[in-house]
């Protein structure tokens, strides 16, 4: 068995990381059920941009538990698939759709968004919520996006943005978070959409739902840590105080416009 280089397993290793990252009780704790900013709002308006009808068929880029596609569903009546590298998080989304009733119109399965296991032009729209800046190969993923889309289906990204910086807490954050750190100018993430061959390319900046997310979890790190104090949570091997620190740094990066949040949505050619 011929071994892989180092440089071809890094990419897996990445997604593996990441997967993980978001499985963990102490992410679902720090940000609720909808792990990106701007929450559901955020997540109806994207299903604006795409124009969802109940005839529309919709992929969910890296849905995680399933709570934007189950939403989606709900709301505009369309019918999702979603695809994450987590399975547990395919189980629990899987389980969470019969649960509701929605597993008719709302499916889940295993995959990477990177070389999606679906047909040519076989969906109406693409969501990907704060997970393009996780995938290693966006140019891949965009190239993707474009391949399982009808022509004149629409693509829709919100995700975090960064300015390049060499401020020291800013580099921690992302080291900290370590999924995070490949997010790029809002431009750039354009820029990827443009050169898969979407056009129409519209930017909008959400700075305001990164800052309201990072109080939120500046917020619950205080509650987790009296409920810790109080030892009705398990706090070992969690730094807090990193915690804390992170988050004003983060929160500091958002005001200082080095860090951001943005939504992306084209048109296929």
């Amino acid at each position: 068995m011929t071994s892989r280089p180092e440089s071809a397993a890094e990419p897996a290793v990445v997604k593996r990381c990441c997967a993980r990252l978001y499985e963990s009780d102490i992410v679902r704790a720090l940000l609720g059920e909808s792990f990106h900013p701007g929450g559901l709002e955020l997540t109806e308006r994207l299903g604006e941009l795409l124009q969802l009808t109940p005839a529309s068929r919709v992929l969910d880029a890296a849905s995680g538990i399933g709570t934007s596609a189950m939403f989606l569903a709900e709301q505009f009546g369309c019918a999702v698939v979603g695809i994450d590298y987590s399975v547990t998080n395919v189980a629990r989304a899987r389980d969470e759709a019969i649960r509701r009733g929605l597993a008719e119109r709302v499916s889940f399965e295993p995959g990477d968004v990177e070389a999606l296991p679906f047909p040519d032009a076989s969906f109406d729209a693409v969501l990907c919520e704060c997970a393009f800046c996780t995938f290693p190969d966006k140019s891949a993923a965009a190239r993707e996006f474009a391949r399982v889309l009808r022509p004149g289906g629409r693509v829709a990204l919100s995700d975090v943005t960064r300015e390049p910086s060499s401020d020291a807490d800013l580099s921690d954050l992302f080291a900290w978070i370590a999924c995070l750190a490949d997010a790029r100018p809002q431009e750039a993430y354009a820029d990827a959409l443009r050169v898969a061959g979407f056009s129409g390319v519209v930017s909008e900046s959400h700075h305001q739902a990164m800052l309201d997310l990072v109080r939120q979890i500046e917020g619950r790190l205080l509650t987790v840590e009296v409920l810790g104090g109080l030892r009705k949570v398990d706090l070992s091997g969690v730094n807090l105080d990193a915690g804390k620190r992170l988050a004003r740094a983060a929160r500091t990066a958002i005001e200082s416009d080095r860090l951001g949040y943005a939504v992306v949505h084209a048109v296929n050619a």
